[in-house]
């Protein structure tokens, strides 16, 4: 089999200025896309009594051209929606080009279908890298056994329908990555110049500038990753309950990282190069569970899923740390990512004299910004001070991916009527109140609702009138650096959601009605998409799979649909 696929995108964007005032700008874009790929695959499929063989070989070439030029100009009027070169204050001009190579092997074989084997090779060249750090080779194996299908295994069941299917499996490869996870420019390998970097005037005369590009990247290579996986796929009661089971280990080496135990003068304007010196892991598990079965005439099924996955940093290249506290601080060996540090609040303050009496400096400042309903800091190293040696690991990482993803669904048939709703949610990650949702006033905006419930003086006008408590502190108008603002765990939020992504109720018309108006189907539905969701944010306005902390996201969108499938 070969594919030969050829695709050429040519867009053109033309931004003009917003309102016709002199002395605006105006800005053109064209860029013309050419990816050019090609495949050739040859396929083997036999059958020798209870052996099965199969066999694949794959040619794959990638090449990929970006023509792109832009101009910026100040016009004189924006009468005319032209660029002229007299206007024009800069010109980018760019020609890049990647290019990719990779073959691939598989091996299959099974036996009887009970075990099951198969070996997998690739080798790989990709451009980003130096020419003889280029290539790289990237085998997997994996294997699998029925043990269902065993004489001692139907000896244990028996003739019961306990245990329909059990199957067994295991795999390991190593896959290769020269994207954004490496990170690395095109032909940063090559020493050279950057040119159009600064301008300089020079006798009068503008001169444009070019920088040496440093130390070429000659040592890095492909990150690699390292899979391993262990699981079982089930079923029992003659299919009505079917399952699935995984356990994951991936083990990434490769990463870039900089060596620190050689120096270089810092005079030369660059440092050294990055290398393939740092690695990660990241393991967890998920278990999968269904069920189908029929009470009288109604048909339903429900199943469900939970996965758990954590990522830890494993090693870099001789890390160097001060002391104990740097250590603690800024170590990464060992210990999982996602990690935010901040301060551990143990309470807020109820009145003025206890504000006066507390031993600890909370706001540097020896209290005396403090009022009632401001936080109190644990002081974690017992100085008599709140500051940076306080802070200690809180939450469970913002702004990243859940350590805990799970859904579940159901559906119903009766008669011609369907029911079907499909839920996900997430847990295990920690979103901080910030910014607008931190502070009160920020950058000299409106007042969020949630400050609402503050401590405040029952009398306005009275500042000598009694401290009302409430959740938050009492208001400071935009003022960012105060230790009430600082980040703890008073703003940190470990979230838990439920969504229903999708629910819909459907009705088939039957078939004898159909018949007699020429009709082979009919299909009468409505459905909704992000109908609800049951989350801690709801106080908030937050949703909860949005990573913005300042509260002014836009929120999904509820979808409602009404329609039909009509057949002929």
């Amino acid at each position: 089999m070969l594919r030969i696929r050829t695709s050429l995108i040519t867009t053109f964007i033309n931004l003009p200025v917003a309102a016709p005032i002199p002395g605006g700008r105006r800005e053109r874009e064209q860029i013309k896309q050419i990816n050019t790929s090609q495949q050739v695959q040859l396929n083997y499929s036999n059958t020798f009594g209870r052996h099965t063989i199969g066999a694949t070989l794959v040619n794959e070439r990638i090449k990929n051209q970006r023509l792109r030029n832009w101009i910026h100009s100040v016009p004189t009027t924006n009468e005319l929606p032209l660029i002229y070169i007299s206007t024009a204050d800069r010109y980018d001009d760019s020609d890049d080009i990647e290019a990719r190579i990779g073959y691939i092997g598989r091996l299959n074989y099974s036996y009887d279908d009970k075990y099951f084997l198969e070996v997998a090779a690739r080798r790989d060249a990709s451009y980003i890298f130096a020419p003889d750090k280029r290539v790289g080779y990237f085998p997997s194996v994996s294997a699998g056994w029925r043990i269902s299908e065993e004489k001692f295994m139907k000896y244990l069941v028996g003739n019961t329908n306990a245990l329909s299917d059990l199957k067994l499996r295991a795999s390991y490869g190593i896959m290769g990555d020269d994207g954004t996870q490496l990170g690395l420019p095109a032909y940063a390998y090559l020493p050279g110049y950057s040119y159009n970097t600064s301008i300089a005037i020079l006798g009068g005369q503008t001169v444009v500038g070019s920088r040496d590009r440093g130390v070429p990247i000659t040592n890095i290579s492909w990150l690699k990753s390292r899979m391993f996986d262990v699981g079982a796929d089930f079923s029992v009661l003659n299919g009505k309950i079917t399952g699935s089971v995984d356990y994951f280990y991936r083990k990434r080496t490769g990463l870039r990282g900089r060596k620190s135990d050689v120096l270089v003068p810092s005079e030369i304007g660059y440092t050294l190069p990055d290398e393939n010196i740092n690695s990660d892991a990241q393991y967890g598990e998920e278990i999968m569970l269904n069920y189908n079965g029929k009470i009288g005439k109604v048909l339903f099924t429900a199943g469900g899923n939970i996965g758990y996955s954590r990522q830890k940093f494993l090693e870099s290249y001789k890390p160097m740390f001060f002391n104990s506290w740097d250590h603690y601080r800024n170590s990464m060996e060992g210990r999982f990512t996602k990690i935010n540090w901040g301060y551990e609040s143990i309470g807020q303050f109820t009145s003025q004299e206890q504000i006066n009496a507390y031993p600890v400096n909370i706001d540097g400042k020896g209290n005396s910004t403090l009022l009632p309903g401001d936080i109190i800091y644990k002081d974690q190293n017992g100085d008599g001070i709140i500051n940076y040696y306080d802070e200690r690991p809180i939450g469970l990482g913002a702004g990243t991916q859940p350590n805990i993803n799970f859904g579940f669904n159901f559906a119903l048939a009766y008669a011609g009527f369907d029911f079907r709703a499909d839920f996900s949610g997430a847990s295990g990650y920690t979103w901080f109140q910030n910014y607008e949702t931190r502070w009160p006033f920020q950058n000299d905006g409106n007042l969020n609702t949630i400050f609402l419930d503050r401590w405040h003086r029952a009398d306005m006008r009275d500042p000598n009138s009694a401290w009302i408590p409430g959740k938050y502190p009492a208001l400071r108008f935009n003022n960012g650096e105060h230790s009430n603002y600082y980040n703890s765990d008073f703003w940190a939020h470990n979230v838990t959601y439920l969504r229903a992504r999708t629910i819909e109720l459907g009705y088939t018309v039957p078939v004898h009605i159909l018949k007699a108006v020429r009709m082979q189907k009919a299909r009468f539905y409505v459905n909704a998409y992000n109908l609800f969701a049951f989350d801690n944010l709801k106080p908030y306005d937050i949703d909860p799979e949005i990573n913005d902390d300042n509260g002014l996201q836009f929120p999904q969108s509820q979808v409602f649909n009404i329609g039909m499938n009509l057949s002929f």
